[in-house]
């Protein structure tokens, strides 16, 4: 795939959300984006949520030229939303692509922070657990699961950065375009794992930036136990297929 030069002058950026019945949180989260991030279209990409969350989006886009959505059949995974994301970022030829998660657990108010760290790395990472980072709202059993994942992470897969779980993270897309995103194995939420390593075995440079997490403001969060252990498995075959013959990203 030919790799399209970032323009780092005027970058174009597009803002990303995967949404599974978060119909209460994007009618607040989509204005406040577009306070803190005003040059910025969003992306939403929505596994037909009963809720009625893409239909919402639809009403809006005569109005909002900025607003852009991908209505896909069912609960296919945020692995493969995810992808669906990067697939429509390159496509467009944007030159940035942040992603957040819908539920307001990622403050729109951090967005101008990852965006500027892009002028000097490839991935930026809303990170909470570097200095000035924090986390509001959990409990010890969820502190220990992503702290084991995100330990997990860096062992198994070298990744040095601290907070590889998270998804408030800002791409340059034409690194994106690097990466085969066909061989991707994860399709739950090992896949924020799985995008570091892979971008790590190109060569991209990688940049933290503190944010404060705060637990979802409607809804359920989806994390679970179940969720934890797949994670941990997916992580473990990505790791042993990176070692066959040609295989790199």
């Amino acid at each position: 795939m030919t790799v399209p030069e970032s323009n780092t002058a005027t970058p174009r950026i597009l803002v990303s959300l995967c949404t599974y019945n978060e119909r209460e949180n994007i009618e607040l989260l989509l204005p406040e984006i577009r306070q803190h991030l005003p040059q910025a279209d969003v992306l939403v990409v929505d596994d037909n949520s009963p809720d009625g969350t893409g239909n919402y989006v639809r009403e809006l886009q005569a109005a909002s030229p900025w607003l852009k959505l991908i209505s896909r059949a069912g609960k296919l995974g945020l692995g493969t939303a995810t992808v669906a994301a990067f697939q429509f970022a390159i496509a467009q030829q944007y030159d940035l692509l942040v992603n957040l998660d819908a539920d307001f657990s990622h403050p729109p108010r951090f967005l101008p922070d990852l965006v500027a760290a892009a002028a000097t790395s490839d991935v930026i990472i809303g990170s909470r657990y570097v200095p000035g980072g924090s986390i509001e709202g959990w409990g010890p059993v969820r502190h220990f699961m992503s702290q084991g994942i995100n330990l997990y992470a860096r062992c198994l897969l070298g990744l040095k950065t601290r907070d590889n779980s998270g998804a408030f993270r800002c791409y340059r897309v034409p690194r994106l375009c690097e990466v085969d995103w066909s061989a991707s194995r994860a399709k739950g939420y090992a896949f924020q794992e799985e995008i570091l390593f892979r971008l790590k075995q190109l060569g991209c440079t990688f940049t933290e930036v503190p944010i404060h997490f705060a637990e979802r403001r409607y809804g359920q969060t989806k994390i679970n136990w179940k969720e934890a252990v797949s994670a941990g498995i997916v992580l473990w075959q990505i790791r042993l297929e990176s070692f066959l013959p040609g295989r790199k990203s």
